[in-house]
């Protein structure tokens, strides 16, 4: 009862606390001429990084290269133009929006917004890579609570192989269904395949990694760890940017922060950034199968010694 009571405590208050007041910090932004990008900088402090670029191509450049969610620029000295990729989500690109036109008010100028980069038609929110990613999550939570069962009848090796079958079809499943069947998400199918196969492994190597480790409350800190922590920190609901920094660096250590940006990457930006996440998710398939290898090796060990004994 203390554990599902914490549990439901941890996942309110993490996610309420975490949406309730988010603030800007460092959204990447691209400002022709080196004035403006002074003026802005001064203007709104650390809740943007400003990268002071030479023309529109540039800016347009960084943009879809993920390295900036905007450029922005003066047509005339009343006018700003602001180019932004809504790709990127409604919370980071609203939250920018809204900076920028703070910064015009003060300055006297109109500022006129485009989307250079916009979501698709079917996910309009943002929200669709979170659902896909939960959704394989979930699913590979449960085989890797599932799995150990089987103990009696499937080897502790044909159980790791399980899991990575297990991955590369909800992989694949996945991807097909939220990219070609349901125009959802745009892109490399091969690619979403990949990040959301290695996401599924990640989920389910950790927590079986957890449960070989600290036994029955494995599954309670897997819970914690990969789903309401790992879910609440992504950045889907609430952009990476808009976080604390403390749940920033958890965004990227976390599987499903990882699986969401490289969703996004390979998605709406060309791959762009899609190793980043993929090197995290890896790192955790390593571990975790060197942990559980480790442990199956050990209790291998001593059965050994137990049976030589009698």
């Amino acid at each position: 009862m203390f554990i599902a009571l914490l549990t439901a405590a941890a996942f309110i208050g993490i996610y309420v606390g975490l949406q309730r007041d988010p603030i800007p910090r460092n959204i990447p932004v691209a400002v022709i001429g080196d004035d403006l990008a002074r003026q802005v900088s001064a203007a709104l402090g650390d809740a943007v990084a400003v990268t002071t670029v030479s023309d529109i191509e540039a800016g347009r450049n960084l943009i879809a290269g993920r390295d900036a969610v905007a450029v922005l620029y003066r047509t005339s000295s009343t006018v700003l133009f602001l180019a932004v990729a809504g790709a990127n989500g409604p919370s980071t690109v609203g939250a920018l929006e809204k900076l920028i036109g703070v910064y015009g008010r003060s300055s006297g100028s109109e500022v006129i917004t485009t989307d250079v980069n916009p979501l698709t038609r079917y996910d309009s929110r943002g929200v669709v890579g979170f659902y896909v990613a939960f959704g394989v999550s979930l699913a590979s939570f449960i085989l890797a609570q599932m799995l150990p069962t089987s103990t009696a009848f499937v080897h502790s090796r044909h159980r790791l192989v399980a899991t990575v079958v297990f991955a590369a079809a909800v992989g694949l499943m996945a991807s097909l269904l939220a990219g070609p069947i349901l125009g959802a998400l745009p892109g490399s199918v091969v690619s979403l395949s990949i990040t959301l196969a290695l996401l599924s492994a990640a989920t389910a190597l950790a927590t079986m990694a957890l449960g070989a480790v600290f036994g029955a409350m494995g599954v309670p800190i897997a819970t914690l760890l990969l789903i309401t922590v790992g879910n609440s920190t992504s950045g889907a609901t609430v952009g990476a940017n808009l976080l604390p920094d403390v749940a920033r660096l958890l965004s990227e250590m976390l599987p499903p922060g990882a699986a969401i940006s490289a969703i996004t990457d390979v998605s709406y930006f060309g791959g762009a950034h899609r190793w980043a996440g993929w090197s995290v998710l890896i790192a955790w398939i390593v571990f975790a199968s060197g942990l559980i290898v480790l442990k199956n090796r050990r209790l291998s060990v001593a059965s050994t010694r137990e049976h030589a004994a009698s």
